[in-house]
């Protein structure tokens, strides 16, 4: 059988473009890249849903705000 293309050794490449909110892992793995607070993610993704790409788009943008 061959392997779905959309597959990676990793899992689905759709399962890599979101954040589970509730893995404590994979906040702090976005909170460390960004260099924020965990707590600052968890708001990203309650105000932009799950999606990994808007997630880093919000923290980005806030933080250039931020230093104005």
């Amino acid at each position: 059988m061959a392997r779905d293309e959309k597959h990676t050794s990793r899992g689905a490449a759709q399962d890599r473009k979101r954040v589970a909110g509730k893995q404590y892992y994979e906040v702090n793995y976005i909170a460390r890249k960004l260099g924020v607070a965990p707590s600052k993610v968890e708001e990203a993704i309650q105000a932009v849903g799950n999606d990994r790409r808007k997630i880093e788009e919000y923290l980005q943008d806030s933080s250039r705000g931020n230093r104005r």
